[in-house]
């Protein structure tokens, strides 16, 4: 019972981080400090990644009608932009699949740390302001996201592979991508809602594989336990993306950037300190 409490902590922690622009992996490794499920460290690396599935389901539940290219009530053309946009979010996560499946081990065991998350929580923190400083009187150059290339699509897929470092925060990456080369703040957020549909469910499915081929089963206490974990993510996360999208249409990014280096500091003093000690 005490596992499935934890779980709907570390739901309502990542619901409300992976779309906001602020690292959910670096919040889930801090939280994990206090917070400490009664499980095998596979299932609780599992877990952390395969709950965000539950927040994807958001997107894919907000989104239904605008990414459903057979949907009936759209005319020919509506269809023909919907399949359109498919095949730019499948070129976006090309690069994300080529070298998440190279690196992604190699990543896990070397940048999985609290230094790394710091420093990556402070370095994005302080790009969101001085980028949206820099973009203060610029006119961005797509404000449709129809209108959006294929190439800006591959760049901003580009960018997205920053965010397999962890503290970079897979929407901060690509939020800030898109900003940086012509996007409008709504074209950036919502391009980044749908990439990170394949790219999630792709991670997700890798790390179920991982765990499998290890060895380890579910019990039936795990089950419910992430199963749990999803369901509270995705009711939090259907919030915290209207939130969101509400909030950049009148507001920027910078209050996102300030956030992230104060939970730097946070992270830095309690860790730097708990090794003195």
């Amino acid at each position: 019972m005490l596992d499935i409490i934890k779980a709907i902590i570390l739901g309502i922690v990542e619901g409300i981080t992976e779309f906001l622009p602020i690292s959910s992996t670096g919040h889930l490794i801090l939280v994990n400090e206090f917070i400490k499920m009664s499980e095998t460290t596979q299932f609780t690396d599992m877990f952390n990644v395969v709950i965000q599935l539950g927040a994807i389901m958001a997107v894919v539940v907000l989104y239904f009608h605008k990414l459903n290219p057979l949907s009936s009530k759209k005319t020919s053309v509506e269809r023909y932009d919907t399949w359109i946009l498919w095949l730019k979010v499948i070129v976006a996560v090309l690069p994300s699949v080529v070298i998440g499946l190279l690196f992604n081990d190699w990543m896990d065991a070397h940048l999985m740390n609290w230094e790394v998350v710091s420093a990556m929580l402070l370095l994005y923190g302080i790009l969101f302001i001085v980028i949206e400083n820099r973009n203060a009187n610029r006119q961005p150059q797509f404000s449709d996201l129809n209108r959006l290339s294929y190439r800006t699509a591959f760049i901003i897929g580009l960018f997205q592979l920053l965010s397999l470092v962890p503290g970079t925060s897979r929407s901060g990456a690509t939020i800030l991508g898109g900003i940086l080369i012509g996007t409008s703040r709504y074209v950036a957020t919502e391009f980044s809602f749908f990439l990170a549909i394949p790219t999630m469910f792709g991670a997700s499915l890798l790390k179920v594989y991982k765990y499998f081929d290890h060895g380890s089963t579910f019990t039936t206490m795990q089950t419910t336990v992430l199963l749990v974990g999803m369901l509270v993510s995705f009711m939090v996360a259907y919030m915290a993306i209207r939130f969101l999208l509400n909030y950049i249409q009148h507001n920027n990014f910078k209050v996102f950037g300030w956030y992230r280096i104060v939970l730097s500091v946070v992270v830095i003093g309690y860790f730097g300190l708990r090794t003195l000690i």
